[in-house]
C-alpha cells in the first residue's frame, strides 16, 4: 500500500509546473496583428511566444499526419504503437516510433534524451500525466509552439512568418500541410534543403486530406500547384527602436499587439530613409519621427532613428527618447500661457530690441530687430528676443513648473539653472515629451466644443499594447513604467481652450523672412499648426505639426551631438514632417472655442485694448481673461501749434491756437528700430523751442547699451589684446548732436548714429550724454577684471 502511495505521489509530481522555460523572441504586432518587428530569443532561436489558438487548417493537417486518434487516446495510442512495432520489424530498422503528439510534447520537454526503449517508456508514462493536466487544445498549442521547423526556427508562429511572411491564421492548405510535416525530420527536410523529398511529403499529406474529405478537388489542385518557399525569410524590422523600448520596459520575450499602424509606420520609415539620402551628403546622419493619434491617444508610428545610418553614426540610438536641446519649440506654449492668464492679447506689441542680462544677450536668428512686434507674429516668425521678453513677463520659475505639469520630464534641475534661456533651447526635451504635450493641447481644444473635457486629456499616449501576452496591464508602459506622465488632473489649470486656439492660429503662418524662401513650399491642402526649432550650434533640427486628428514630430541631427552648418528645423525637419502629413488621411481644423472668448475693441497698432486715444480700433475675439489687460499705453494726446510742426503746451501757446491729435508713440529705444521696419511710423514733432519741460527732456534720449548698472568684461581680440565695448544710444531727433562724457572727461559727439566704442579701465564708471538742447542721460556701469 505504501509503495502504491509513493508511486501515486511520484506520478502526480512527475511533471514540473512549467514544461518549457525556453526564452522567447520579442514580437511586436501592429494594431491589426501584422508583424512589425521581432528580436531573436536569447538562445539564438526564433521562438515566438505561445499562441492562444491554432488555425483549423493546420490542426487538421497535423492530426492527419501525426496523430489521427489524438482526441481518443489518453496520451498513448496502443494501435499506433503496435503498428510502429510491426513496421520496424518488417523493415529491420526503426522507421516509425508510434509516438502520439502528447509523447512528442514530452520529448520536446525532455531535450536531448536518447531514443531508447527505456526513454520511450518514460515518455509514455509522462504523456499520460500530461493528458491529466492539460486539455487536448492546450497540448496541441504546446506542440505547435515548441516543435522545430528547421534551422533555428521553432514553433508554428515563427515558421509561418519566416517561410510565408504571414500569420498562422492566414495559411493556405499547402502551407499548413508543409508546416505539419516539417517537424518530422527538421534537420533533414526543410525549405531550401531537399526540396523534392519535402514537396513529395507535403503532397502526399494533401492527397490524404482530399481523400478524407477535408478539402475539395479545387483546393487540392491549387494546393499541389503551390511551390515550396526557398529559404526562411528575414523577419521585418519596421519598428526596431520601438521593440528595443519594449524590451527595456520589461516586455522581453513577449508578443505585444501595439497601437502602431503598419501602413503609417512603413510610410514614416520610407520617408525618413528617402530624406536621409540627401541629409547624409551634408554630414547629417540621424533622424527620427513619431505620429500620434490625438483622439485615441495612441502612437501610430514610432521611428526612433534612420536604419542604415550605420553603427558609426549610432543608428541604434532611439532619439525619440533622447534628451536634446529644444530650440524654439516651447515658444507657442509660453504664448498660450500668457494668453491663458490674461497678461497679453493675441496681438500685443512685444519689444524686439537689444537685450542684455549679464552675460546672456539673446539674438534673433536674423541678427536684426523690429523694435516692437505683435505677439502672434513673434511666434509665427520665431523671434528670440520677444520670446525672452515674454518669458521675463510670465516668469521663468512659473513657466518651468507649467512645463513639468504638462509632462516635460527632462526638467530635472531648478528653474534658476535654466533662467531666461529656457525659452531658447537652454533646456533639453525629448521628442516623445514634446509631441505628447502638443497632442494634449490638441485634445483639449477638440474636446472643448463637444463639452468633453476629460481628466486624461493631457495624459501622454501610451507606448502600450491593446493586447499583450501574459495579461500586461494597459498602463504598464507609460513613461518607462512610472506614473510621471499621468498629468492633467485638472485640465483647465494647464491651458484654456481659447489660449490654445490662438497659439495654433499663430502657428498656421510660420514665417522666416530672412531664411530660405523654400518654406513657402511646405503647404498642405489641410490646415496644420506647425513649429520648428533649431538648437545652438546647429546640432538639432525640430518640427512638430498639429491638427485635431494627428500630431507629427520630427527630429533631425547627429546622435553624437555634432553640429552641421545649415542644420535648421525649417530646412531639415519640416520637409519630413509635411511629407508624413501628406501620407496621412485628410485632416480638419479646430472650431473656435467661443464660450471662452469675448469680442472687444482692440487698438490695431499696439494690439492692446483700445484706449480713449486709439485712432484705429478693431472689434475682435479675445480670451475672456484678456479683458483684464491694460489699455494701449502707446497712444497719447499730442498738442501741436497751428502749423502742426511742433509740440507745444499751455505754458507757451494759447489753447485757442493749439491743434490736438491722438498719436501712436513708442519709447525711443523701441522707436529707433521700429521705424526701420515700418516706414510709415511717424514720431511726434519736436517741441517748439521754449516749450520743453523736464518730462520731454527725459523722453528725448534712451540708452540701448549698456543696461543700467551693467557689469561686463572687455572682449579679447584674436591677437590676445583687450578690445572695446560698443556703447549705443538713440535720440528722438537723429540729427541732433549728442556729446559723450566718461567719468567727467569729454569724449566727443555723435550725430545720426549715436554709437561710440570705448575701452574703460576696470572698475565703476559714469557715462553722461548731453544733447544740444541740454537734455542729459546718465548711465552707470562696471568693467570687471578677468581672472588669470
Amino acid at each position: 500500500m505504501a509503495a502504491l502511495l509513493i508511486l501515486g505521489v511520484g506520478y502526480y509530481f512527475c511533471l514540473p509546473k512549467n514544461l518549457f522555460d525556453d526564452p522567447y523572441a520579442t514580437v511586436v504586432n501592429d494594431r491589426n496583428g501584422a508583424l512589425l518587428s521581432a528580436r531573436i530569443a536569447n538562445d539564438g532561436q526564433w521562438r515566438f511566444p505561445e499562441l492562444d489558438s491554432l488555425p483549423q487548417k493546420y490542426v487538421t493537417a497535423l492530426l492527419t499526419f501525426e496523430d489521427q486518434r489524438f482526441y481518443h487516446h489518453p496520451g498513448v495510442d496502443p494501435l499506433a504503437f503496435g503498428r510502429a512495432i510491426k513496421q520496424n520489424v518488417q523493415a529491420g530498422r526503426v522507421v516509425s516510433g508510434g509516438s502520439t503528439l502528447s509523447m512528442q510534447v514530452i520529448r520536446l520537454h525532455r531535450k536531448g534524451k536518447d531514443r531508447s526503449v527505456f526513454e520511450k517508456l518514460i515518455e509514455m508514462v509522462l504523456s499520460t500525466r500530461l493528458e491529466l493536466r492539460y486539455s487536448k487544445e492546450e497540448i496541441l498549442r504546446l506542440y505547435a509552439s515548441h516543435a522545430p521547423f528547421g534551422g533555428n526556427t521553432v514553433g508554428i508562429n515563427a515558421a509561418a512568418w519566416r517561410y510565408f511572411e504571414r500569420s498562422p491564421s492566414e495559411l493556405s492548405w499547402a502551407e499548413a500541410a508543409l508546416l505539419a510535416v516539417l517537424p518530422n525530420q527538421p534537420a533533414m527536410l526543410y525549405p531550401g534543403k531537399s526540396v523534392d523529398p519535402l514537396k513529395s511529403k507535403r503532397d502526399r499529406l494533401l492527397q490524404k486530406l482530399f481523400e478524407e474529405g477535408r478539402m475539395d478537388n479545387t483546393d487540392l489542385e491549387l494546393a499541389l500547384s503551390e511551390p515550396l518557399p526557398r529559404k526562411p525569410q528575414d523577419l521585418p524590422q519596421l519598428a526596431s527602436h520601438y521593440t528595443n523600448f519594449l524590451i527595456s520596459s520589461g516586455q522581453e520575450g513577449k508578443q505585444v499587439q501595439s497601437g502602431l499602424d503598419i501602413h503609417v509606420q512603413r510610410d514614416v520609415v520610407n520617408i525618413l530613409n528617402a530624406h536621409h539620402q540627401l541629409l547624409k551628403t551634408e554630414g547629417i546622419h540621424n533622424a527620427s519621427a513619431i505620429v500620434l493619434d490625438v483622439e485615441k491617444n495612441e502612437v501610430l508610428a514610432y521611428a526612433g532613428n534612420v536604419i542604415g545610418a550605420g553603427a558609426e553614426h549610432q543608428e541604434y540610438v532611439d532619439v525619440i527618447q533622447a534628451p536634446r536641446s529644444t530650440g524654439s519649440l516651447l515658444k507657442p506654449i509660453l504664448y498660450a500661457s500668457l494668453l491663458d492668464e490674461g497678461q497679453i492679447l493675441p496681438k500685443t506689441l512685444i519689444p524686439d530690441v537689444p537685450m542684455f542680462f549679464g552675460d546672456f544677450a539673446p539674438q534673433n536668428f536674423s541678427r536684426t530687430y523690429d523694435g516692437a512686434v505683435h505677439a502672434d507674429m513673434a511666434i509665427a516668425r520665431s523671434l528670440n528676443i520677444p520670446a525672452v521678453e515674454m518669458l521675463k513677463m510670465y516668469g521663468y520659475p512659473k513657466f518651468h513648473q507649467k512645463l513639468r505639469d504638462m509632462g516635460m520630464t527632462t526638467l530635472n534641475r531648478p528653474a534658476g539653472h535654466y533662467g531666461l534661456s529656457l525659452i531658447l533651447g537652454g533646456s533639453e526635451g525629448t521628442l516623445w515629451d514634446l509631441t505628447n504635450m502638443y497632442a494634449g493641447m490638441s485634445r483639449i481644444l477638440s474636446h472643448f466644443n463637444r463639452k468633453r473635457y476629460r481628466e486624461e486629456d493631457f495624459e501622454f499616449a501610451d507606448l502600450q499594447t491593446s493586447k499583450a501576452d501574459g495579461g500586461i496591464p494597459p498602463d504598464s508602459y507609460r513613461d518607462h513604467g512610472n506614473d510621471e506622465t499621468k498629468k492633467g488632473k485638472d485640465i483647465p489649470d494647464h491651458l484654456s481652450a481659447a489660449s490654445i486656439w490662438f497659439a495654433f492660429e499663430a502657428m498656421l503662418e510660420v514665417y522666416r523672412p530672412n531664411e530660405d524662401a523654400a518654406w513657402k513650399l511646405y503647404s498642405s491642402a489641410s490646415k496644420i499648426a506647425w513649429k520648428t526649432g533649431t538648437s545652438f550650434g546647429y546640432r538639432d533640427g525640430w518640427a512638430i505639426g498639429i491638427t485635431p486628428e494627428y500630431v507629427v514630430g520630427v527630429w533631425v541631427g547627429n546622435a553624437d551631438g555634432e553640429g552641421r552648418p545649415g542644420l535648421t528645423g525649417i530646412k531639415a525637419a519640416a520637409p519630413i514632417m509635411f511629407d508624413i502629413f501628406d501620407r496621412l488621411p485628410e485632416t480638419t481644423w479646430f472650431n473656435m472655442p467661443r464660450a471662452e472668448m469675448v469680442t472687444a475693441a482692440v487698438d490695431r497698432e499696439s494690439g492692446y485694448l483700445a484706449s480713449p486715444y486709439s485712432s484705429q480700433i478693431d472689434t475682435v475675439f479675445i480670451p475672456k481673461v484678456g479683458l483684464r489687460t491694460a489699455a494701449s499705453p502707446f497712444h497719447t494726446l499730442v498738442h501741436l501749434d497751428a502749423s502742426q510742426k511742433f509740440q507745444v503746451n499751455a505754458g507757451c501757446v494759447p489753447l485757442s491756437e493749439m491743434v490736438t491729435k491722438s498719436w501712436f508713440e513708442l519709447p525711443p529705444k523701441l522707436a529707433y528700430y521700429y521705424k526701420m521696419k515700418n516706414p510709415t511710423y511717424a514720431e511726434p514733432p519736436l517741441f517748439m523751442p521754449g516749450c520743453e519741460t523736464q518730462f520731454t527732456q527725459l523722453k528725448a534720449m534712451e540708452m540701448i547699451y549698456p543696461e543700467p548698472n551693467a557689469s561686463f568684461y572687455l572682449p579679447v581680440e584674436q591677437d590676445g589684446q583687450l578690445g572695446k565695448i560698443v556703447f549705443e544710444a538713440t535720440h528722438q531727433n537723429r540729427s541732433t548732436k549728442v556729446h559723450w562724457h566718461l567719468d567727467g572727461e569729454y569724449l566727443g559727439y555723435t550725430q545720426n548714429e549715436h554709437v561710440m566704442s570705448l575701452q574703460p579701465n576696470n572698475g565703476n564708471h559714469r557715462l553722461v550724454l548731453v544733447d544740444d538742447l541740454g537734455n542729459e542721460l546718465v548711465r552707470s556701469f562696471e568693467v570687471l577684471k578677468k581672472s588669470d
